[in-house]
């Protein structure tokens, strides 16, 4: 079962989730490791600091999704955003600012979320193919994720607000990019700095 979780497109670079020293072979590991994801989702997206000039917020979860998504790989960290909208859309306070519910999902920020499952398959896949390894091609993967989650967000948003793409990159793309750089330099020294820990444990 664990199987459908962990098969990598590339096994010469299994993921840091697949690299943890359990059975993978036993359910419970891809299990553990999607309730955990969805709990570091949740917590994620209560980091929050509300702009009056956009209804998007400047949250902390982007940096969240694409750690997950490089740390599990596509199978899992696909399968860790979807339940995570899961159990958002059926009640759970696990949306930014605590919300939850089919509203929330429908609203200006649905696209987003969206983004969230398209951006965890391409950088998980990127990860299988050994691009969380180095800082560089941390970067490059980030930027990549950050792209997809934004391409969806902001044609969502265009459509939900009746606005041109212009209007909505400056409601939705632009007042966050500063904050997206600075989580892109922290992925870029966190994911090589754990393959390092990894390593040292190991010799």
């Amino acid at each position: 079962m664990s199987f459908l979780f962990f098969k990598n497109n590339n096994d010469k670079y299994p993921s840091l989730a697949r690299a943890l020293p359990m059975n993978e072979q036993v359910i419970i590991k891809p299990l553990l490791l999607v309730f955990s994801g969805v709990l570091i989702l949740w917590m994620t997206a209560q980091i929050r600091i509300t702009l009056f000039f956009t209804p998007v917020p400047i949250t902390g979860q982007t940096f969240g999704v694409l750690i997950l998504a490089a740390a599990y790989g596509s199978r899992l960290g696909v399968t860790t955003m979807l339940a995570y909208l899961f159990v958002g859309i059926a009640g759970l306070p696990v949306f930014a600012g605590a919300s939850s519910g089919w509203s929330y999902f429908s609203g200006a920020t649905a696209g987003y979320l969206v983004g969230f499952v398209a951006a965890a398959y391409v950088v998980g896949y990127l990860s299988e193919m050994g691009w969380d390894r180095k800082p560089i091609s941390v970067v490059l993967s980030m930027l990549i994720g950050n792209a997809i989650i934004y391409l969806f967000g902001v044609i969502w948003l265009a459509y939900s607000l009746n606005v041109g793409y212009g209007k909505a990159i400056s409601l939705g793309l632009e007042p966050f990019i500063l904050g997206d750089i600075i989580k892109i330099i922290l992925a870029a020294g966190f994911l090589p700095g754990m393959w390092s820990l990894k390593s040292y444990f190991e010799n």
